[in-house]
């Protein structure tokens, strides 16, 4: 037979389809094993990335499956977002219908590339159904305080006309809009994510399972700190409040800097043109941190001082830009000689630079040069204090303070609040009910879900439902007195921080999740991208420790273990279409079929590295398969007929000396290709196969019944083990060779210690450490037996010519040396 990929996958995905292949259940009797890729946003088409991630999660599932256990793959879409928005402007349809019609065609895609989902369990965030559940969960953060709604400082972006988490600024600009970000203050709904700043930063230790990357991404993002808080004397106003985690520096304040919405700042704006016109300029500056560290430092006196509160002296405000008000108090004491921001800006406004640590070793720093900012240093200049290393005058200043009523020790967190409402229409709508006074009211669950309209139609980028009647105009929960919905919706992170327990109770139609979850939860393997070390993942262990505390789930982390792939490259960048470097995954699996470019992934890269897109040597995988159905198609009465040979194991209990040498070959592989499937290594588990079907190519079957039962096993095991990766065609391939059952069900080939045992070796001869020949000798041969037989091998002699041997290295098991 041919190798038709296209009738034998479409045959092969109809049966799947047909016996509900990969629809699972509980099941007590069988360990469980949860393996979940990160959901597509439904853009309207896979890209290879989709390709490359949804391929090694589809690995990961059918060999845990071959393992015995009982493994869930469900599939999804986080379906809510700006694209879909932008899209319904530009091609003037509403996004839901522009959504769903994208849902349908990346659906036939993933079915096309044969993917074991469990497709019962399909969820899609934009349904009510969905979000019925997390308007409920946040009615009840709502009544515990951990969601709350302030005025706040935010990151807007004007060109999409929202508002973006600290997360979502990149280099100052929207991370999608690509928009200069401005700041601005606007009520926002918060969820008190800082009040499980501590946890989230401890169960880190626990995550084994992770890439220490991320889980150094998260720990940097959290951002503990211990420090004093404290405050100057400000005549005519409140005392300037300012949390250092340096206060062995004190004795070095030389000025203070606030930021430009600072109170004290804006006063003293009122009769100062220059500094309001410094202040509305900062209001326009970038907002992330790390544009605040590398941004030019501007800033301009306030004319006002502060009474350093140790020594008394009058240091001088400064209003600066790279200070934000919703950052810790607002204020910062700035010690220019051992802080380099400060440092910089000292020597751009001329203000003292006060050195108060100096090397402990004796050494000299040139503070015209820059900070001396290590903590190794001793206190000097200081009064008291001087002498003292940084934890004891951390312990002195901070206990001086404290008894002077002006001080308290104090843990931070970088980490904020997480702002969850926007201003877009495509979301989820936030089930808050305002009565005419502004109170807030929750929407009951009787009266869940707050649909969103879908049937709408847009006016440039404003959201539809903030001007619809309809929508906004109700009953204030429990009365009859008007009221008005809120009109923001969730941040789209909201949704995709609990969707994996989702899947974990599908038809649940009373609760956000049931018992089901605790048999599923943690996914034991979740698959994604390492762009979403903070911003999703973060979320998503904050939302499960949430519905931990809500008693919906027993475990305090979601993801057990953590694979983050790497990017598909062609030309040496990564694939998009402004590059005109992209390849469409459909007319590879038109030219070659889906078996070929999911084998062709796996070979490319380990996972966790960049796979650089290659046509020719998608090519060679195709070759390679076609090689191995050639092999097996052309064999496959033979390989029935010697079926009865193996053991219940898969085994062939053979003699001879050929025979076992391929059950040695096999076994050999075996046992490094287990090593390499729990670590994910598939471009050598492929690598081994190849070798394996060169070797089997040259067996002569037919004429040696050890070896016609050895070759059968090999040939069970080369299917098993390559039936993650390319599934179709080892469907076939073991049907072809009358296997029981289907071969996802048929159990991984166990391997066989007895065949790496061998009653011979090779040995490679040298003479004057160059090879001349190989040997065989038996293999607990003795010194003497190799010498003898290193000696009568015909290219030893050859090259001997008659010398004797001055003597004979034997290393065992590897080589004997010659010397002459």
């Amino acid at each position: 037979m041919e190798y038709d990929f296209n009738k034998i996958e479409a045959e092969v995905q109809a049966y799947w389809d047909q016996t509900e292949s990969f629809k699972v259940t509980e099941d007590s009797d069988k360990p469980k094993f949860y393996c979940l890729s990160m959901l597509p946003y439904p853009s309207g088409q896979l890209h290879m990335g989709h390709v490359r991630n949804y391929t090694i999660g589809d690995v990961i599932s059918r060999y845990q499956r071959m393992l015995g256990k009982n493994v869930l793959q469900p599939m999804g879409w986080d379906a809510f977002g700006l694209p879909a928005e932008n899209a319904a402007i530009k091609n003037k349809m509403p996004p839901a219908k522009w959504t769903y019609e994208n849902i349908a065609y990346m659906k036939k895609q993933l079915k096309r590339l044969g993917f074991a989902y469990d497709w019962s369990r399909e969820l899609a965030t934009c349904k009510p159904e969905y979000y019925k559940w997390e308007q409920w969960f946040f009615t009840k953060l709502v009544e515990k305080g951990l969601a709350y709604k302030k005025m706040a400082e935010v990151n807007w972006d004007p060109v999409e006309q929202t508002v973006l988490a600290n997360e979502q600024v990149v280099d100052g600009r929207g991370w999608r809009s690509g928009a200069t970000v401005e700041r601005k203050k606007i009520p926002q709904w918060f969820i008190a994510i800082s009040k499980y700043a501590q946890e989230l930063l401890e169960d880190i230790d626990g995550l084994d399972g992770w890439p220490e990357a991320v889980r150094t991404m998260q720990r940097n993002w959290i951002g503990r700190s211990e420090g004093l808080e404290f405050s100057f004397e400000v005549a005519d106003a409140k005392p300037l409040a300012v949390y250092t985690t340096r206060p062995d520096t004190i004795m070095g304040v030389t000025f203070v800097s606030v930021a430009a919405e600072h109170p004290l700042a804006q006063k003293a704006a009122e009769n100062n043109q220059q500094l309001a016109a410094f202040i509305e300029e900062c209001r326009q500056v970038k907002t992330s941190e790390a544009d605040m560290e590398t941004m030019e430092k501007k800033g301009m006196p306030l004319g006002i001082q502060a009474v350093h509160p140790v020594s008394g002296e009058q240091v001088e405000i400064w209003a600066a830009n790279f200070v934000l008000m919703s950052y810790g108090t607002g204020a910062v004491m700035a010690v220019p000689a051992h802080d380099d921001r400060d440092w910089e800006f000292a020597v751009k406004h001329g203000i003292e630079i006060r050195p108060v640590i100096k090397p402990a070793d004796g050494t000299e720093h040139d503070f015209e040069t820059g900070a001396y900012t290590s903590k190794q240093g001793q206190v000097f200049n200081s009064g008291e204090f001087d002498g003292l290393n940084f934890a004891d005058a951390f312990e002195a200043i901070a206990s001086h303070m404290e008894k002077a009523g002006n001080g308290k020790r104090q843990v931070n967190y970088r980490l904020r609040d997480w702002g969850v409402s926007r201003q877009r229409y495509w979301g989820c709508p936030i089930p808050i009910v305002y009565d005419e006074a502004q109170g807030l009211h929750v929407v009951p669950v009787e009266d869940l879900p707050v649909s969103l309209p879908e049937d709408v139609a847009f006016s440039g980028v404003n959201s539809p439902i903030k001007s619809d009647p309809d929508f906004i105009n109700v009953k204030v929960p429990g009365s009859d007195k008007p009221g008005q919905r809120e009109t923001d919706t969730f941040d789209t992170f909201f949704e995709s921080s609990w969707y994996f327990a989702r899947y974990t109770s599908p038809g649940c139609d009373d609760a956000m999740v049931d018992e089901r979850a605790n048999y599923w939860l943690p996914v034991d393997q979740y698959v994604g991208g390492i762009e979403h070390a903070v911003l999703h993942l973060l979320y998503a262990r904050f939302f499960h420790k949430l519905m931990r505390d809500e008693g919906l789930v027993d475990s305090d982390e979601p993801f057990t273990n953590l694979l983050t792939q790497g990017m598909v490259l062609k030309d040496g960048s990564k694939m998009s279409k402004s590059k005109g470097n992209t390849v469409d995954p459909q007319s590879m699996i038109d030219q070659y079929g889906t078996d070929t470019v999911r084998l062709f992934m796996m070979f490319a890269a380990p996972p966790e590295q960049s796979l650089e897109w290659n046509d020719d040597a998608v090519a060679g995988a195709y070759r390679f398969v076609k090689r191995w159905w050639t092999l097996v198609d052309g064999n496959a009465e033979g390989l029935q007929n010697n079926l009865p040979a193996l053991d219940i194991h898969g085994h062939a209990r053979v003699a001879g000396k050929a025979a076992k040498a391929l059950r040695h070959t096999l076994h050999s592989l075996l046992k490094k290709l287990d090593h390499d499937f729990q670590k994910h290594q598939y471009n050598t588990v492929i690598a081994a196969t190849m070798e394996l079907l060169n070797s089997l190519e040259k067996v002569q079957t037919g004429k040696d019944e050890n070896l016609d039962a050895a070759f059968c096993e090999a040939n069970m095991v080369m299917i098993k083990v390559l039936a993650p990766i390319a599934p179709h065609i080892a469907h076939v391939l073991w049907h072809r060779i009358g296997g029981a059952g289907d071969v996802i069900d048929a159990g991984w080939p166990a391997l066989d210690e007895s065949a790496l045992v061998t009653d011979t070796i090779t040995l490679v001869v040298q003479v004057n450490g160059k090879k001349r020949d190989e040997i065989e000798v038996a293999s607990d041969a003795g010194k003497p037996e190799i010498e003898q037989a290193a000696l009568r091998a015909e290219g030893v002699l050859r090259h001997l010519d008659g010398q004797a041997p001055k003597k004979i290295i034997v290393v065992p098991g590897r080589l004997a040396n010659i010397v002459v």
